[in-house]
């Protein structure tokens, strides 16, 4: 599946903010809830509603409603929680996971060290969330994670993608739609995404 980017004045506009350097923590997080938000709305455009009857102050009618039970969201850690509160603005009662990565700086492959979901994540479609999207190693393991977990729909959502780690997502996953903001230039010698906005997990969380 072709990497979907939203291409929207307000996603830029919100991007150029989040990506200088003289962006505060508070303003950082809001703006990465934000982000998260449309992301996980363009997301479930496909989202399959049940028929329901309702009452308005007028009459009676059919609608549909979505099935929020059949959703969870998994945020890797750390960086992923940022995007939590974004998304279940959309999908409240989606059920939460979390899938614990981190960056080996010598190798820059993935570590996991923590893995905690619902009990029936293989009956619900699972939207994993991290903001940068870099080598895809993270991504491509915590798919894999889940997929031993018995997980069979997946999407992921990330802010800022490199063109580097999409190709090998998308050739690992092929069956795993993915939805970024924006997908930058390519990666540094240091596997940091250009231009990027640095380490996201230190500036939603201040510890740089």
């Amino acid at each position: 599946m072709k990497t979907i980017e939203l291409n929207h004045p307000l996603i830029e506009h919100k991007l150029a903010i989040l990506r200088d350097k003289k962006t505060g923590t508070k303003e950082f997080r809001e703006l990465i809830s934000e982000i998260a938000m449309f992301l996980c709305y363009e997301a479930m455009k496909d989202a399959k509603l049940e028929e329901t009857e309702i009452e308005t102050p007028i009459t009676k009618m059919k609608t549909g409603k979505l099935n929020e039970d059949k959703y969870a969201f998994v945020p890797i850690l750390r960086a992923g929680t940022g995007m939590l509160d974004g998304v279940i603005r959309v999908v409240p009662n989606a059920k939460i996971g979390h899938i614990g990565m981190y960056r080996n700086e010598e190798t820059f492959k993935p570590v996991n060290y923590f893995l905690k979901v619902p009990k029936d994540i293989e009956n619900r479609e699972v939207i994993i969330l991290d903001p940068m999207l870099a080598t895809g190693g993270s991504a491509i393991d915590a798919i894999e994670t889940l997929k031993q977990k018995g997980v069979k729909k997946f999407k992921f959502l990330s802010i800022i993608a490199a063109p580097e780690g999409l190709k090998k997502v998308e050739e690992a996953h092929p069956d795993v739609q993915i939805y970024c903001a924006h997908i930058d230039s390519h990666l540094n010698e240091n596997k940091y995404i250009v231009p990027g906005l640095g380490d996201a997990g230190d500036r939603i969380f201040g510890t740089k």
